[in-house]
């Protein structure tokens, strides 16, 4: 059964990953010097799984993560940031008059680990679906956010590996659960991560 990730932050490192996750947007859209995190005795040396969504004016722009970390939880915050503002396929790129109206939210997902499909905790577990090369990954809280129910959100995470809706049903799909310990700068709600 997948677990929380490792550690739960405080509220100074989460205020400081937003920030930071905010300054690579704007470095990135602005083209300016990368910011790297001054301390190697930080949040920002610890390693795992992390999605980066931007909104922009409580509209989904972006939604770029890694799930098995290979580089610390700075270096993936940075490059996720200005990818998703960048170069999500799904949007077009940030623009520099937008800035002033982003919002920045930050999922860090625990080791996914094998779940049967009865075993999903709407709202708890994000899901990832593998097979062979085609894999698709739905945050836990977009379950919410849409109010699907357990099939719907096995169906959209299979649709988004770009698989049939009832893939999962087959043995030969792999599906796997993760929490996430989300936090952002956001008001409202907003749209499919």
């Amino acid at each position: 059964m997948p677990s929380l990730p490792d550690s739960v932050l405080s509220q100074e490192d989460r205020q400081t990953l937003l920030q930071f996750a905010r300054e690579s947007v704007r470095n990135a859209v602005t083209r300016s010097t990368s910011s790297h995190p001054a301390t190697k005795e930080s949040i920002f040396v610890r390693s795992c799984g992390v999605f980066v969504t931007i909104y922009v004016r409580e509209r989904l722009r972006g939604c770029i993560g890694v799930v098995e970390a290979h580089e610390t939880l700075g270096e993936s915050v940075a490059h996720c940031a200005a990818s998703a503002a960048l170069h999500d396929p799904r949007f077009s790129p940030v623009r520099a008059e937008e800035l002033d109206h982003l919002q920045i939210e930050i999922s860090l997902l625990s080791q996914p680990a094998p779940i049967h499909p009865e075993d999903i905790e709407l709202g708890r577990h994000g899901l990832l679906v593998v097979k062979d090369r085609q894999r698709g990954l739905l945050l836990p809280q977009v379950a919410l956010e849409h109010h699907l129910d357990r099939e719907s959100f096995l169906a959209e995470t299979c649709r988004k590996a770009g698989l049939p809706r009832d893939a999962w049903k087959s043995g030969s799909l792999e599906i796997f659960g993760f929490t996430c310990e989300v936090f952002s700068d956001r008001t409202e709600s907003g749209a499919f991560a």
